[in-house]
């Protein structure tokens, strides 16, 4: 590109170098603005000073029409739009080839207008009305489009009244104007579209996260939530340490970055029990599987009892006809009552073993066993009271899962490092995944995927362990346990960081703190975003 010399605006190489290098400064300086607003205001700026011209006006093309964003005026003093606000905005113009600007945008080209009062081939009514209204007296307009990568028109550039640099005085705007408007508004295209793109993908990002907390809620009616409120715990126990002017996190200070970063692997901290089986994922009782097999049992048992009713009225009968003494017909039916309440008791015994608890004792256990060892008839062929499955299952000692089944569950965090691995993340978000990867490990190596030890977990990794730990015990939506009030849990977490496994500090700070308190008010008021 070569810049001509003109008249009243400088001339020779030397001017024209020089107007090359600070367009370069211009560039770098635009490109390096990652604020939307902040970047017109620069635009608009740098254009008054670049090409000397009394007042400017950027529109960005939005919804068939050029939609007003930010105007200076330098002689009136006016600063409307952007982030100061300032006088009313100007109302949209359409894309009607009357007007200026959208002529510019209709056919990607620059229009140079001498003067409104004497030129007729547009409509300037605006700039009249604007001129009645305000005692200004627009003479010279310039108008260049704004192309994206693609030579879609984003925006107009319009710039008024050219200031000869000698005189003062108001001119036409000259060649030299002309490309120096279209260089200008060929970077700062490039800067609006940059910062666009990253705000695009970033709303796109946080759309994918919507959707796969949305999906893994779907999963499970009983977790439904927890991913987003591990996240909003998380980020709650960060800004708390960020408030922190003494103790262990006096000199912790997490960023924006951080809180995203800490918000996205709480977001995806479970994403691998998508391929989690639902009769695991939600499994309620022990003997649950694609139903509750506790119904098999019953119906066992009402089988059971019924031989023994029949069993009992078949030797009745032969003691009536044989006119046994009435006291061996009272002997039987004690003891047929007494066989009846041994199965009753051995059911009801057996299905409260199916409801998981925090522990079922060794007594509890044996008897089980020796139930199973027992027998009953089923079309002449004798069977076992418990199968060896109902048995390993029935003899959980906490919670409802099996080891196999455990196996599983805790294989979600393996598939949600594979996942996670596979998402090309941006430098910001680069450490999310070991963050959402780590929230079942413990600080003395003996957590679960890969065992890492304290050294080995930064301060997110170990927020996210807490914020998990705690959601899981004090959730309301779990089948297999009751709401545990807030106070226990963390008498929980005091215990298990007392045993090495949680980071005491941050169990101290949230005790201390009321984060728990403060989280669940923000929570409900939407204040993470989610």
């Amino acid at each position: 590109m070569s810049l001509p010399s003109v008249s009243g605006t400088g001339g020779g190489d030397g001017e024209t170098g020089g107007l090359l290098s600070r367009l370069a400064r211009i560039g770098i300086a635009l490109s390096a603005e990652k604020n939307l607003d902040a970047l017109l205001e620069r635009i608009v700026d740098e254009a008054l000073d670049f090409t000397h011209a009394d007042g400017v006006t950027l529109y960005l093309a939005e919804e068939n029409a050029l939609s007003f964003k930010i105007s200076r005026n330098l002689s009136l003093g006016i600063r409307a739009g952007g982030r100061e606000g300032g006088p009313s905005a100007f109302p949209p113009v359409p894309m009607d080839p009357r007007y200026v600007s959208a002529y510019a945008a209709i056919n990607k080209r620059t229009v140079n207008v001498a003067d409104v009062y004497h030129d007729s081939g547009f409509d300037f009514t605006g700039p009249r009305a604007f001129d009645a209204r305000t005692g200004y007296r627009t003479v010279s307009m310039l108008a260049t489009p704004l192309l994206d990568h693609e030579g879609a028109v984003i925006g107009v550039l319009q710039l008024i009244n050219a200031l000869d640099t000698a005189t003062a005085r108001v001119t036409a705007f000259t060649p030299l104007h002309v490309e120096l408007a279209e260089s200008l508004a060929s970077q700062a295209a490039v800067a609006i579209t940059n910062v666009r793109l990253v705000k695009e993908t970033e709303r796109l990002f946080d759309g994918f996260l919507a959707v796969m907390a949305t999906a893994l809620d779907a999963r499970s009616k009983y977790t439904h939530g927890h991913v987003r409120r591990v996240a909003g715990l998380a980020m709650e126990i960060a800004r708390t340490i960020n408030d922190e002017t003494s103790g262990p996190y006096a000199g912790v200070s997490f960023g924006r970055d951080d809180y995203d970063e800490l918000r996205v692997a709480g977001l995806m901290h479970d994403i691998g029990k998508i391929i989690t089986p639902e009769h695991v994922l939600d499994k309620s009782v022990k003997l649950e599987t694609i139903f509750d097999r506790a119904e098999l049992i019953r119906t066992r048992y009402a089988l059971i009892a019924a031989r023994q009713e029949a069993d009992y009225q078949r030797r009745r009968a032969a003691l009536t006809e044989g006119s046994a003494p009435p006291e061996k017909l009272e002997n039987l039916a004690r003891a047929h009552e007494q066989a009846m309440a041994e199965v009753h008791a051995e059911r009801d015994f057996t299905l409260a073993c199916n409801t998981p608890g925090e522990f079922l004792d060794d007594g509890k256990i044996e008897r089980l066993r020796q139930i199973a060892a027992r027998q009953f008839e089923m079309e002449g062929a004798p069977l076992p009271r418990l199968s060896a499955d109902e048995l390993e299952n029935l003899t959980i000692r906490k919670g409802s899962l099996n080891e196999k089944e455990r196996t599983i569950i805790q294989n979600h965090i393996v598939i949600t490092i594979r996942m996670l691995e596979q998402i090309p993340f941006t430098r910001k978000l680069a450490r999310a995944p070991l963050y959402a990867g780590s929230h079942h490990e413990c600080l003395d190596g003996s957590g679960y995927p890969k065992g890492l030890t304290a050294d080995q977990m930064p301060l997110q990794s170990r927020i996210l362990c807490v914020a998990d730990f705690f959601e899981a015990l004090t959730a309301a939506d779990r089948p297999y346990k009751k709401a545990m009030s807030s106070e226990r849990a963390l008498g929980i977490l005091e215990e298990e960081a007392r045993k090495g496994k949680l980071d005491g500090e941050l169990v101290k700070l949230m005790k201390e703190r009321g984060v728990f308190e403060k989280f669940e008010e923000n929570f409900k008021s939407g204040a993470y975003g989610f």
